[in-house]
């Protein structure tokens, strides 16, 4: 039997040398391991329980493995996941652009030029409801919008009656869409925003459409709606996927913290982040030139 203490009269398992040359030692004599088998340790699970593109961690949080620009020794404490001043310069040119299209009148003029409030809901609940990644659709549903007092509720793709018929049982207990997405009088807007956010918990409409409905409005001058936290949801979320990298977390309390502390540092509306991760995260999406960028938004990320 081996002796418990090294040659340097240490414990042989703590000693930094000793050690090495014991583990070596029993990799040598240990027999050849059969193929198909995983040398470091843990089996790998059953056909059934393939993984995807990353590991479950505690709480939750989903990992997963996405393309990066290589490491140049970019490093930033707003955004403390990049590593790479490509990444940056990306996610510089998404928040400009998601920045730009919340500007009067919004990202649909349709929805501000609509005299009838309620029609003018409606859009906007059916252009978000798509979805900004749907542009092609999304035209001819401006351009020939359905109108709210249809009985016969319009056909979208993708499984999203439930939420079209969700909504409109939710605006009919409020009294009208317009009862509903105001609230009440004494609210301010990032207090709005935050309730209404809630109550629209429906049936199909997702994380990504609710901000989305909520900010077009805002933009549009509708109603008085301005996002204070991104609302960052469930780990399929485009949005809350790109937050976990750019931000380098997954407490959901720590990233909306440093998502407002970017925005605040780089004078955008909290409302840009959303739609600019979102673009950021997704490797295919062409981020549209923007001319120069904000200087703040180049000093915040260190672009300057």
């Amino acid at each position: 039997m081996s002796s418990l203490f090294c040659r340097h009269n240490r414990l042989t398992a703590k000693c930094p040398i000793c050690s090495k040359e014991l583990e070596a030692e029993l990799r040598a004599k240990a027999p050849p391991r059969p193929p198909g088998v995983r040398r470091t340790g843990s089996a790998r699970p059953a056909s059934g329980g393939r993984r995807g593109g990353g590991a479950r961690a505690a709480g939750g949080l989903v990992t997963r493995k996405l393309a990066r620009a290589q490491d140049d020794g970019y490093r930033n404490r707003l955004v403390p996941g990049l590593r790479a001043t490509a990444d940056a310069e990306r996610l510089a040119g998404a928040f400009a652009a998601a920045a730009a299209r919340l500007e009067a009148p919004g990202p649909y003029p349709a929805v501000a030029a609509e005299p009838d409030l309620e029609q003018a809901s409606w859009l906007a609940f059916l252009l978000a409801l798509i979805g900004p990644d749907a542009p092609e659709l999304q035209a001819a549903l401006a351009a020939d919008p359905p109108a709210w007092s249809d009985a016969e509720p319009p056909a979208l793709p993708g499984g999203k009656a439930e939420a079209v018929s969700a909504y409109r049982q939710w605006a009919q207990k409020a009294g009208s869409q317009a009862a509903g997405l105001h609230g009440e009088a004494d609210w301010s807007p990032q207090r709005r925003f935050a309730r209404v956010y809630e109550r629209l918990s429906l049936p199909g409409f997702e994380r990504a459409a609710r901000f989305e409905f909520l900010v077009v409005l805002g933009a549009a001058g509708r109603y008085a709606l301005v996002p204070d936290a991104l609302q960052l949801g469930p780990e399929r979320d485009p949005t809350t996927l790109a937050a976990k990298r750019v931000l380098q977390s997954g407490d959901r309390m720590l990233l909306e913290r440093r998502a407002r502390d970017l925005a605040a540092a780089a004078e955008l509306p909290l409302a840009a982040l959303d739609r600019g991760l979102t673009v950021w995260g997704a490797p295919a999406a062409q981020v549209d030139p923007v001319g120069e960028l904000p200087p703040s938004l180049s000093a915040a990320l260190g672009l300057r």
